[in-house]
């Protein structure tokens, strides 16, 4: 394995992982469904900054 495909494999992987720190987040904040809706399709669409916008912008109350 060269090292551009390990560089690959950890972007894909880090990618992921903020992907789904970012949906814990959602789940921990008191939102209507079209609010996690909304923002849970930010933090899909947007790849790499989509999580980062999610837990930045705080939305919602926490729990």
């Amino acid at each position: 394995m060269q090292a551009a495909d390990i560089l690959r494999l950890l972007l894909v992987v880090f990618s992921f992982a903020m992907l789904f720190l970012s949906f814990f987040y959602l789940f921990r904040r008191k939102l209507t469904f079209w609010d996690y809706l909304g923002w849970g399709l930010v933090a899909v669409l947007i790849p790499i900054l989509g999580p980062f916008l999610v837990i930045a912008s705080r939305p919602g109350k926490s729990q």
